[in-house]
């Protein structure tokens, strides 16, 4: 095996994103960082080095474990990469959405002062409290069952 892999093809194989093509465009929007510079998808990763991947409102951090060129299960992704992202950037996966958009036909004014009622009516019976974190997502970001938020 070679001692270095291209960014796009370690990012697509240890499942970060779905598709090649999807790294090499998160990379040309510098939306990938390694070692603190932003990387293009030509990149090449060593062992040891630190990748910070934004994506969203976050900024997930891996470590290179061991070089890999083809998609693995996302059961041996750990033998691969270490994920070393802050709680508090995981936090932000939980952040309830503060905005809440009503669709008004354009042309249609101000709201009366009852579309403004019903419009606070509808506000008050959303919940936005998250209970649990589906299990793939806590895969992927290698929470257990065990943690606490």
């Amino acid at each position: 095996m070679a001692d270095s892999v291209r960014i796009d093809k370690y990012l697509w194989a240890i499942r970060v994103y779905k598709t090649r093509s999807e790294a090499t465009e998160a990379c040309n929007g510098n939306k990938i960082k390694v070692g603190g510079a932003p990387a293009k998808p030509s990149k090449m990763v060593k062992v040891g080095e630190i990748i910070e991947v934004r994506k969203g409102a976050i900024v997930l951090t891996y470590k290179v474990k061991a070089l890999l060129e083809k998609r693995v299960g996302a059961a041996l992704v750990p033998d691969y990469a270490i994920n070393q992202t802050p709680q508090s950037e995981l936090d932000k996966l939980r952040a309830p959405v503060e905005t809440f958009f009503v669709r008004r036909d354009r042309g249609a004014g101000r709201p009366t002062k009852k579309d403004r009622r019903d419009i606070d009516t509808m506000r008050e019976g959303i919940s936005f409290d998250i209970e649990d974190i589906p299990d793939d997502v806590a895969a992927h970001f290698g929470l257990s069952e065990d943690d606490d938020f």
